[in-house]
């Protein structure tokens, strides 16, 4: 296990981010945060209430390093990576090696930022980066989100096979186990990390909706939840229940869940 490990953020990709600001801050309210240029792409991110952060890819240069551009051209846009921070790197990397993982992108020239990434392959179908870093991680007061209450409640990430999801983000990742349940088609397990960071993972038990929409993939982001004090005006939310759904494919690629504020 990896002491220390804690989920920092989500990344989702799109070849443009104004397109993804437009939901992530200006429709959901978040406050932006830190942003700049990376070899092959822009990100920028985006914090919430409870201090959880979504992170904005968009293509750029991809002559430098074309991974991101890959990834849209195979897969279109839509939840990218899942970032641990790590108070070791170099222990982070062989506590992975000895749980039968083999990081790749390996690069700690940075003082201020190392990091390696799991293959999803490997990684129960995300890519999985493990961070070292010395900066400051707030963000700024930013345009359509000071203020807000919305919260970035979880990553519910789908698995073919339990244990997988189970030696991933328990055994390695060290998340700690809060919840666990079956409904109508599949279990799940919810984990928390010291910060805000929250994961929901979920594995069909029997032929359904989940069974049906992993197909042949290892793992893939279901859906990631809000908490939120008007999910009815939320653009493109339809109501099941007491719940609001925006649907991947309203939403450049990602399942949104919203949940109305309690109290």
């Amino acid at each position: 296990m990896i002491d220390g490990a804690d989920l920092n953020h989500i990344a989702v990709a799109a070849e443009r981010r104004a397109e993804l600001a437009e939901r992530y801050v200006r429709d959901l309210g978040g406050r932006q945060g830190p942003e700049g240029p990376s070899p092959g792409f822009f990100w920028s991110q985006v914090r919430y209430s409870n201090g959880m952060v979504l992170e904005m890819l968009e293509p750029r240069n991809p002559d430098e390093n074309d991974f991101l551009r890959r990834f849209l051209d195979r897969n279109g846009p839509g939840p990218h990576h899942l970032t641990f921070t790590v108070p070791d790197f170099s222990v982070a990397l062989d506590a992975a090696r000895e749980a039968g993982y083999e990081p790749v992108g390996v690069n700690d020239s940075d003082p201020h930022w190392k990091e390696a990434f799991l293959h999803p392959r490997d990684a129960a179908g995300i890519v999985v980066q493990l961070a070292q870093s010395h900066e400051d991680g707030g963000g700024d007061d930013g345009p359509g989100g000071a203020g807000s209450d919305t919260s970035l409640v979880y990553v519910c990430h789908a698995v073919r096979h339990l244990h997988e999801g189970i030696h991933l983000f328990e055994e390695l990742l060290g998340g700690r186990r809060l919840d666990e349940g079956v409904t109508d088609d599949h279990r799940f397990l919810d984990y928390a990390w010291p910060g805000p960071g929250r994961i929901r993972l979920i594995a069909p038990t029997v032929a359904g909706p989940v069974d049906t929409w992993l197909g042949s993939r290892p793992g893939r982001v279901h859906h990631v939840a809000f908490e939120m004090q008007d999910p009815a005006g939320a653009q493109a939310a339809t109501p099941r229940g007491d719940i609001w759904h925006v649907e991947p494919t309203a939403n450049l690629g990602t399942r949104l869940i919203l949940l109305g504020r309690r109290g």
